[in-house]
């Protein structure tokens, strides 16, 4: 009987920890599938909704796993939100603020997992030049350690027809994946005028010019990735349509 009683405990410890060990990263990427693929995604946004920030601190532990995870979050839930309410589009800022996305025992807003977490405590309007300091544990256990990873801003969508369309990220091919979203996308924004040795393009240049390296650095960004056969003299910027476009999906080629 003691031996039964035995089997039964350790089955049972068993299967709870097999009901915890929720992949989240896989959970992540399964959400924004089933978006792209008009289906049913209530469940990942309830795992979501369930995690807890030692569960998301043990898995993320890496910068590549933070930023495919909070890729894949950001562009889902932007998707969603505007989907359900369209019309809180009208007022941008307050949209960007609110807190809506439930993950890690917070709740967290766009600027949150935009600004705090992926580009490190960055005071969103400063073209990137200031942090923030004393920030939250949630935020400093979660947040990107290492260099901040300028590529994020042609893979980030935020619902506007100028954003960069919506693509399913990894950690295994990143690097890749984040390589291709760019050059496309900077490809369709951007024009040379050989003769002025001017570009004309997207205005995210701008608006964060630090993480770029600068303008200079965003010239050199430029040649480095083939955009334009030199690097510029000069760099102007293009109107940014903030007119709503969901559904901007793009497939990354394997």
């Amino acid at each position: 009987m003691k031996q039964f009683l035995l089997v039964v405990f350790f089955l049972s410890a068993f299967q709870i920890n097999a009901q915890n060990n929720v992949n989240y990263s896989e959970v992540a990427q399964d959400l924004l599938h089933n978006i792209m693929a008009k289906k049913p995604y209530e469940k990942q946004v309830n795992l979501l909704a369930e995690s807890t920030l030692e569960d998301l601190v043990s898995e993320l532990n890496t910068d590549t796993k933070k930023l495919a995870f909070w890729l894949n979050i950001y562009n889902s839930f932007i998707q969603i939100s505007l989907t359900e309410n369209p019309k809180e589009y009208k007022d941008r800022g307050a949209f960007f603020k609110k807190e809506r996305v439930k993950i890690a025992g917070e709740t967290l807003s766009f600027d949150d997992i935009e600004h705090d977490i992926m580009r490190k405590s960055r005071v969103k309007i400063s073209w990137g030049y200031l942090r923030k300091y004393f920030r939250p544990k949630w935020e400093r256990k979660l947040r990107i350690d290492g260099d901040l990873e300028w590529r994020i801003h042609f893979a980030l969508n935020c619902g506007a027809k100028s954003c960069p369309p919506v693509a399913l990220f990894s950690a295994e091919n990143l690097d890749k994946e984040l390589d291709f979203m760019a050059t496309e996308y900077l490809k369709e924004q951007t024009t040379y005028n050989a003769e002025t040795k001017t570009a004309t393009s997207v205005v995210l240049f701008s608006w964060f010019r630090a993480d770029f390296g600068g303008l200079c650095g965003a010239r050199q960004i430029l040649m480095d990735y083939k955009i334009t056969p030199e690097k510029p003299k000069d760099l102007e910027f293009k109107d940014y349509d903030w007119t709503l476009l969901l559904g901007n999906f793009r497939t990354i080629p394997e």
